[in-house]
């Protein structure tokens, strides 16, 4: 009888489980609904795509007709057959005029910069992706692993809030004291009309040809903008409480989504180079040392090559990194050594090989991995060295001028 009554006094493993659960549940979503998570990371991923991309175009700007212009040797009529049959979208295809490639190439270079600059990130970042897309669909043979890096960040980017750190966006609100990361002010609202009234007039007129589901989108995300407008011009609590909570939403999903990208870029490539024979026998650093198009330095691949063991390590080393990267995630001592190692391999890639910009965007997204608190001290170190370099300016000013320029800054 004593046995029985001491089971009976023993309290069930799985007492008020059901309550813990649904406070963790709730904790959860409140995380997940009260904020935009990991602003530095998404940062770095608008800073480094933007800037990959706008310095890519920039070092093709003698090439810009033969890679996506009137001379190109994929021709205009090539491209609209093979657009026609997937429906990708380019506004390159909406005339071979070269008036009109110019804009558009230009057209992206500025709007990279002013996303780099974090410079009204939400309509920068959607004329980003519109950019990113027209060139590249414009000339499907063109590119390599990183540019369909950039194309797909270029996407992920428009459902992020990008601009609530490192950004203009964020010292204008800082300055003028809103806490709302999508404030309703004269520019934003001017570049909305623009923007809207520009694709409502080459609609009508028949010069834009977007596919139906293009259409959807482009016109959505116009709306989704209007219903920002709406909220802080009523200043209804309310809504503007309920499009924050939608908006990091989004935000925190477009994150893990980055993330999950980046797991999923380094699993895949590690898998298939198990596949190969020239990576299981570790010789398949070799035969790209030998070749022109990625031997940019002919001296340095030569003595990296002229060591057997060196090419065999490096070979083995590359496949087990990416296979072992998505689970170096679980412990972050580990990770951030893999981290360091990833980001060496490619940086080395950018010298040995001859791809700066396939490499930097390796990088950048390399860096959505990094500790929070070490994106900080480098912005903190990067802005003191900025106000290093800029002291004898704003000494050379007097107290009226750098009043005046305060007040004059946006």
């Amino acid at each position: 009888m004593s046995v029985e009554k001491d089971i009976a006094r023993t309290p069930s493993p799985f007492k008020d489980m059901g309550t813990r659960l649904d406070a963790a549940i709730a904790r959860l979503l409140n995380k997940i609904t009260s904020a935009a998570l990991a602003p530095y990371q998404a940062a770095v991923i608008r800073i480094g795509f933007s800037l990959t991309f706008a310095l890519y175009l920039l070092r093709e700007w003698p090439h810009r007709l033969e890679l996506y212009g009137t001379t190109n040797p994929w021709g205009f009529d090539l491209a609209q057959r093979l657009i026609a049959s997937n429906d990708a979208f380019t506004v390159l295809m909406w005339s071979n005029h070269r008036l009109w490639f110019e804009l558009v190439y230009h057209g992206v270079i500025v709007a990279s910069v002013l996303l780099l600059l974090g410079w009204h990130t939400r309509t920068m970042s959607i004329l980003f992706m519109v950019g990113v897309l027209s060139l590249m669909n414009r000339s499907v043979l063109l590119g390599d692993g990183g540019d369909t890096l950039i194309h797909l960040m270029a996407s992920y980017l428009v459902l992020t809030r990008c601009g609530q750190v490192w950004s203009l966006d964020a010292r204008r609100r800082e300055r003028r004291g809103t806490p709302h990361p999508d404030g309703c002010d004269r520019v934003s609202v001017a570049l909305w009309l623009l923007a809207g009234a520009s694709l409502a007039v080459a609609q009508m007129t028949g010069f834009a040809k977007i596919p139906r589901g293009w259409v959807l989108i482009l016109w959505g995300l116009w709306l989704i903008q209007a219903l920002w407008f709406w909220a802080g011009r009523r200043r209804s609590p309310d809504a503007r409480a309920l499009l924050d909570v939608v908006a990091n939403l989004v935000h925190n999903a477009a994150m893990l989504v980055i993330g999950a990208q980046v797991c999923l870029l380094y699993a895949t490539a590690g898998w298939y180079k198990i596949q190969g024979p020239r990576w299981q026998d570790g010789s398949a650093l070799h035969y790209p040392l030998h070749l022109d198009y990625f031997s940019p330095w002919t001296g340095l691949s030569q003595v990296l090559d002229s060591r057997s063991t060196m090419v065999t390590l490096i070979t083995y080393g590359t496949v087990v990194a990416q296979v072992a990267f998505p689970f170096t995630l679980l412990n972050r001592r580990v990770k951030n050594v893999m981290l360091a190692i990833l980001m060496t391999e490619h940086a080395t890639i950018a010298v040995i090989c001859g791809l700066p910009f396939f490499s930097l965007a390796m990088i950048v997204s390399d860096m959505v991995f990094l500790p929070t608190n070490f994106l900080r001290w480098g912005g903190s170190r990067i802005a003191a060295a900025r106000d290093r370099i800029t002291a004898p300016l704003r000494r050379s000013k007097g107290p009226d001028d750098r009043n005046e320029s305060r007040s004059m800054t946006v």
